[in-house]
């Protein structure tokens, strides 16, 4: 049987995964901090006819994720793929940032990456096989306001994984690890990050479902690539920094404030979980579910791209075909 690990699969797009992945056949390890939500997850696992497991620790604690990964392997067998999404952000202006809230991000979203990938590797690097996935963002590409610990943390995160994935490629290694770059998603995120601002924080347009995003993964841990970008927003966040950085400078100084200003909603906020579980009772949806779309042309392709390739590659040979149907074009005479 398979076996997969989540980290931070007790909410949001981590929890739309662990359902898909139950679905798909696997059986699943989820690795949080909220005892309840853990639990609740864990539960929809079995409900799918599969076997699941929850271990509660903070990912930003490397002995923590370590002392887990044995515990898994004794109980489900050897782990076979680890996704790593933990995430943490504060909403404000860098030098209101209290420092250790800054380390605090940090220590979540990229040592947690880090931690996982570390615990997942001394495991999978004897055994020559195994698929690591790293769940990131289009700001691990293109800094926002308001976002510098989460975007740097991002950056790192990004780096860090084509550091390792060339190590294993010097030495022929079977792992595969994949990065998936995602766009804004309605999740608890952003109802329990920490906010400095006197208004309340939403994503960035255009906000995705976590469980589209989910499926996008799914489509990953089936057919493995080093690389995906997910929905048009990534896209042309990637694409429009490498070609003038400059310009996305100016518009996210113009418009990056208001774009990350939520109002009307009514919805209540959730305490901070930054340094401390939060015990809402909440699963993969957020509070900007009335402005999240399910698909997109691009976020299609990529969950079909065996069919694109079929149909271009019929598309070809019928053009191929049609050419040689007309067969040799006689040579044009001289005058």
């Amino acid at each position: 049987m398979a076996v997969a690990v989540v980290v931070g699969g007790s909410a949001g797009l981590g929890r739309a995964v662990v359902r898909e992945l139950a679905d798909a056949g696997w059986d699943v390890a989820v690795i949080a901090r909220e005892i309840r939500r853990l639990a609740a997850t864990v539960a929809e696992v079995q409900e799918r006819g599969r076997r699941g497991l929850w271990v509660s620790t903070d990912v930003a604690d490397g002995h923590g994720v370590e002392d887990a990964a044995p515990r898994i392997e004794r109980e489900l067998g050897p782990i076979d793929l680890w996704i790593n999404g933990p995430i943490g952000a504060v909403h404000g202006e860098f030098l209101d940032v209290d420092p250790a809230d800054f380390e605090r991000v940090t220590d979540v979203t990229y040592h947690g990456l880090v931690n996982g990938t570390r615990a997942a590797l001394s495991r999978m690097v004897p055994r020559n096989r195994g698929h690591v996935i790293q769940i990131s963002s289009a700001l691990a590409h293109r800094g926002l306001p308001l976002l510098s610990a989460y975007c740097a943390a991002k950056a790192a995160s990004r780096i860090f994984t084509e550091s390792v994935t060339t190590e294993l490629l010097h030495h022929r290694s079977r792992i595969r690890i994949s990065q998936i770059d995602m766009p804004a998603l309605d999740t608890p995120f952003y109802s329990w990050s920490k906010s400095l601002m006197q208004w309340r924080a939403r994503p960035v347009p255009i906000v995705f479902e976590p469980e589209t995003a989910a499926r996008v993964v799914m489509t990953v841990v089936r057919h493995p690539r080093r690389r995906t970008w997910v929905g048009e927003p990534t896209l042309a966040a990637i694409v429009g920094n490498r070609l003038s950085g400059r310009t996305l400078d100016r518009l996210a100084a113009t418009f990056g404030y208001r774009a990350q200003k939520a109002t009307g909603e009514r919805d209540p906020m959730l305490p901070p979980n930054l340094n401390r579980p939060v015990p809402a009772d909440v699963a993969t949806r957020g509070a900007f579910g009335d402005k999240a779309v399910s698909m997109s042309p691009q976020v299609w392709a990529i969950t079909h791209r065996r069919t694109l390739s079929a149909v271009g590659a019929a598309v070809a040979a019928a053009a191929v075909g049609a050419v040689a149907l007309q067969g040799p074009v006689a040579p044009r005479r001289r005058r």
